[in-house]
């Protein structure tokens, strides 16, 4: 599943480790994340769109298979 993390971490100027502080997570998470290695729980999307004030459907792009 791709997403829009590390465009939107970047817009803003935050740090990986900042955003892992942030969301409870390693900084190794969020590296997975923005690189598509790991796909997060339906909890970690949540809060990952909340601290971003967006809908989960503006950070996570589902594609249907």
């Amino acid at each position: 599943m791709d997403n829009k993390i590390k465009e939107l971490r970047k817009e803003r100027k935050i740090t990986q480790d900042e955003l892992a502080g942030a969301l409870g997570v390693t900084r190794q998470t969020i590296i997975s994340l923005e690189n598509g290695r790991y796909n997060a729980s339906l909890q970690l999307a949540y809060k990952i769109a909340k601290y971003f004030e967006l809908h989960i459907e503006d950070v996570f792009l589902f594609e249907e298979e």
